[in-house]
């Protein structure tokens, strides 16, 4: 009878990795030059996901500038972070976490409503 294999757990690097959230917070995002509560916003979004504030992503015309990165499953499927710009008022943080809460980038598909928000990432050349 042939010797069986016991299951060996997959290393760390494979595990799951989730959907992510950048909020940019320097010099215009996140500032009173920007109405908004950006405390709350971020709140919200680390309630969905981890957050990580960030300084100036260079598209300061765009505040506030959210980047949200695929998850694991997500980058396997082809996806890359998906840059959202003026995104000043609870509706669109509500839309993106809705978003995130369901996957995101590349498992999730994208409420046409956050396609209003799409910016291109600095030193991209536009895509569409």
């Amino acid at each position: 009878m042939p010797e069986r294999l016991a299951e060996v757990p997959a290393p760390a690097a494979d595990r799951a990795v989730p959907c992510r959230v950048v909020v940019c917070r320097d010099c215009c995002c996140g500032t009173v030059k920007v109405t908004g509560d950006h405390a709350a916003q971020t709140a919200r979004l680390r309630e969905i996901a981890p957050t990580r504030i960030s300084e100036c992503l260079d598209v300061c015309e765009q505040a506030n500038v959210i980047v949200v990165q695929p998850s694991a499953a997500g980058r396997a499927a082809g996806a890359r972070p998906v840059w959202l710009g003026l995104v000043n008022d609870r509706d669109a943080t509500e839309d993106i976490a809705d978003w995130v809460r369901a996957g995101g980038p590349g498992v999730a598909p994208r409420p046409e409503i956050l396609d209003l928000y799409l910016i291109d990432a600095p030193g991209r050349a536009k895509t569409s």
